[in-house]
């Protein structure tokens, strides 16, 4: 199952790029402008700050434009040492943490709708992602954007009702580009759970959080992130309970219409909600993982032949 998911998304990113759209103009296409304008901020226009919508833990401000789509895999390999990694599980490599594969669809420039499904607890996600407040060298100084979501657990011995299986996550993103390909941002969070991640007595219902990353420039096509996230569940914070804050750092690098990230955590998870909710890997133990994350646009909006000019 780990290998066809893999092969699928490598597949998936082929036939993408072979069915990439030109434009006549040197701008490129509608895809690949979201990824190729880190040089923007020399305009009057919004600065685009991230190269995605994707991070290795936490998502950027950017919101994928009008009548595109952008088609994710995040996947997450098994510990790479400790008790559960290590040379006999190739460190990490023959298991699978997690592997989330979602789609981002643009009915505005400005607005999203996400869905997606991850392997752990068969999480489903229903997403809104509003862009309120763009950077930009005539105006403001930082970035904003909203997003609100729902999380359905389909699967689960610990439910009694239907409401039971739903989680919810808000979150705000303030980002600021401080120089081309080189960004700062903090994102204030919100999580609630109708019945607790994981199932132990006295877990939070509900809880806040605060995420930070940081992106380096490495080339024009390329970056490395920072990307940590702090709980502020007493429950997690408990002695002894084993919580761990999650912490990943990746390398990214723009090919063409897709963006892909190699990245290493110690988050088991790929949804917010469940990571947030119950990470218990420590990177004192060998509980880190390798991942990766796909992402590849495709551009529904059609380009219309130019008419010639009658002379």
């Amino acid at each position: 199952m780990k290998r066809s998911i893999i092969l699928f998304s490598f597949v998936a990113v082929s036939l993408g790029a072979m069915a990439q759209k030109t434009t006549t103009d040197n701008k490129g296409s509608a895809a690949d402008s979201l990824l190729n304008s880190m040089s923007a901020d020399d305009n009057k226009g919004p600065i685009v700050i991230a190269k995605s919508s994707r991070y290795v833990l936490s998502q950027s401000t950017e919101t994928i434009k009008k009548n595109n789509l952008n088609f994710l895999v995040i996947h997450r390999f098994g510990d790479f040492a400790g008790k559960q990694g290590g040379g006999r599980l190739y460190y990490g490599l023959d298991d699978v943490a997690d592997v989330y594969i979602g789609f981002e669809y643009g009915i505005s420039d400005n607005l999203n709708i996400d869905i997606g499904r991850s392997t752990i607890g068969g999480l489903a996600d229903l997403e809104l992602k509003y862009a309120a407040l763009h950077q930009s060298n005539d105006g403001s100084p930082f970035a904003v954007t909203l997003i609100g979501e729902t999380g359905f657990r389909p699967y689960g011995a610990n439910f009694t009702k239907t409401t039971d299986r739903f989680s919810y996550f808000g979150q705000a993103i303030i980002a600021h580009s401080f120089s081309p390909g080189n960004a700062l941002q903090i994102a204030p969070s919100f999580v609630r759970n109708n019945t607790p991640i994981p199932f132990e007595p006295g877990n939070d219902l509900d809880f806040f959080a605060l995420s930070s990353t940081l992106r380096l420039k490495l080339t024009k096509h390329s970056g490395f992130i920072i990307d940590y996230a702090h709980s502020f569940s007493s429950y997690q914070h408990t002695k002894g309970n084993g919580f761990s804050d999650p912490l990943g750092f990746g390398y990214e690098v723009e090919t063409g219409g897709h963006v892909f990230t190699i990245n290493v955590t110690n988050a088991r998870a790929v949804n917010e909600i469940t990571y947030l909710s119950s990470t218990q890997s420590s990177y004192g133990r060998g509980q880190y993982r390798l991942g990766f994350t796909i992402s590849r646009m495709f551009d529904f909006n059609g380009h219309k032949k130019e008419k010639k000019e009658d002379k």
